[in-house]
């Protein structure tokens, strides 16, 4: 009898994903950027955490106007963070210790700085200048990060096309050397050894050419045309088909959308193995039926496993966003992340209950979506004070300061040389201290995360029962003659019950009261 796709074995399936954000998480040489050096020095650590895949943020040459999303170089890793070599250390130093390593990938588009873009801003029909999209008029498009989408270059007298940043050009994606030049890029990382990608933005790609003005309603920009173009799916297909080449590869994408239509329809086996799911990971403020809903959601929509995250280097810190800065409440968000049916992925920082930062002075703001956000606001007339309040409110600064490995240098950071502020409370919510404590959220996720490992219905397993009563979220999983389930009090103080014969494998509780327990049923043969 053939496996259903939900039972195939997949590594991924398999895997808790970890995400490091570059310039944060470990810096070897005092500079005050994380490197490969400083995250090679801390995989013992990850090994012990039980994380056993590795997502990296973009490493390879950039200007940095978008922390590394803006690439100058494929090929190269940026001095920043060390060289190709060093790179290489690290990739075998992580699969020595059975952890694998998925690299964000950004094909929607180049820094300005890429020799691609400076050839075809040489003149109108440089051999490159079908690599990026000109026109002499622009049309009514908009930047994701505010503003026009188009840009005036005076060599060659057109606009050129940018969704994000002006110093961020868009492929043409329906030029075939630039498919051609992806797809080479790909092969040469894979055949230094890489596990995967994770694919930026990829439905942003551009692959039909400019048409249209999007509609306006309400005076709110509509992305009808922009965005989701006929011919994404097809350049998926190729780079599928590409990474396909090389044996357990593994593709995640980001999915520019939280509705689960548009997300469902790019998650297939032959365009991305997963998305990532924000109709679930980035809901605003903590709402225990939004989260089973959506949860109903994606076992009813997606074809394969969804994805379970709660942060990002995108959104503020979960522990200040969905779990009122409460350790507690972060753990239960923790369990369900790690129980749940679907591939889970760990923020850096998350195991800690690292908090967010905030900018007090426009000087403080690094990320360049809350800077276009604070320049768009003075350009309005508002206020210094007013304009500081709406960049950040885009400021994705908030959830990438400095890992907080003790009180000292964060293993190479420091108060004085760190390239971004550094969370206030380092001092008492750091590796070093938390480690020293049985009873702390690090060791709770230590606990899940091995747990995550050991049972193959936490990997494989479809639900049985998935109800939301009462205040508690309750789900079983089965897998072959196993059955795990979980219950999460997620709205009230209400004591959980424990069938007669049942195991406990984890819970948490305070005066008798649970907040939520793991037990492994007792299965009648």
């Amino acid at each position: 009898m053939a496996q259903s796709s939900e039972t195939v074995k997949k590594w991924w399936k398999e895997t808790v994903f970890y995400q490091i954000y570059m310039p944060s998480y470990a810096d070897s040489n005092g500079d005050g950027y994380g490197d490969f050096g400083g995250i090679t020095n801390r995989l013992d650590y990850l090994q012990d955490l039980g994380v056993r895949g590795i997502w990296l943020t973009p490493f390879l040459t950039s200007p940095k106007v978008d922390n590394g999303y803006d690439i100058a170089d494929y090929y190269t890793v940026d001095p920043t963070y060390g060289s190709n070599a060093d790179f290489d250390v690290f990739l075998k130093e992580a699969h020595k210790r059975g952890i694998k390593v998925i690299m964000d990938m950004v094909f929607n588009h180049t820094s300005t700085d890429s020799k691609w873009f400076k050839e075809a801003s040489k003149s109108v029909d440089n051999k490159y200048g079908d690599y990026y999209i000109w026109k002499d008029k622009p049309n009514n498009w908009e930047s994701f990060f505010g503003g026009s989408a188009w840009q005036w270059d005076a060599k060659t007298h057109q606009y050129y096309y940018h969704k994000f940043d002006v110093r961020m050009a868009d492929l043409n994606w329906s030029n075939p050397k630039v498919v051609s030049e992806a797809q080479n890029i790909l092969r040469f990382w894979l055949d230094k050894g890489v596990d995967g990608f994770r694919l930026d933005v990829i439905n942003f790609l551009n692959t039909d050419g400019i048409t249209q003005d999007n509609p306006v309603k309400n005076g709110k920009q509509e992305h009808v045309y922009d965005i989701d173009q006929d011919g994404v799916k097809h350049a998926m297909q190729i780079i599928k088909s590409t990474v396909n080449e090389y044996a357990d590869r593994f593709i995640v994408g980001e999915i520019g959308s939280d509705k689960i239509e548009v997300l469902k329809q790019y998650q297939s086996e032959k365009l991305l193995d997963v998305v990532f799911n924000f109709n679930f990971g980035s809901i605003h403020e903590f709402s225990a039926e939004k989260i089973f809903n959506e949860l109903i959601s994606m076992e009813k929509n997606m074809s394969n496993y969804p994805t379970l995250f709660f942060g990002s280097h995108d959104m503020p810190r979960m522990i200040d966003r969905l779990a009122e800065g409460n350790s507690k409440k972060a753990e239960i968000l923790a369990v369900l992340m790690l129980t749940a049916k679907g591939v889970p992925f760990i923020y850096y920082g998350e195991e800690i209950g690292m908090h967010n930062i905030i900018a007090s002075d426009f000087k403080e703001i690094k990320d360049i979506q809350g800077k276009t956000q604070y320049n768009l606001a003075i350009a309005e007339g508002r206020s210094p004070e007013e304009a500081l309040k709406m960049g950040n409110q885009h400021n994705r600064d908030k959830s990438r300061s400095p890992m907080q490995w003790n009180a000292n240098n964060f293993a190479g950071f420091s108060t004085k040389s760190s390239w971004i502020k550094i969370g206030k409370d380092y001092k008492e919510n750091n590796v070093e201290i938390l480690s020293k404590n049985s009873n702390t959220l690090l060791h709770k996720y230590k606990a899940l995360i091995a747990l995550r490992n050991k049972e193959k219905v936490l990997q494989y397993g479809k639900y049985e029962k998935l109800e939301y009563k009462n205040g508690q979220l309750v789900f079983t999983r089965i897998f072959e003659s196993n059955s795990i389930t979980v219950v999460l009090n997620l709205a009230n103080s209400n004591d959980i019950e424990l069938p007669e014969g049942s195991e406990i494998l984890l819970g948490s509780s305070e005066s008798e009261l649970y907040d939520y327990l793991i037990y492994k049923n007792h299965i009648k043969n």
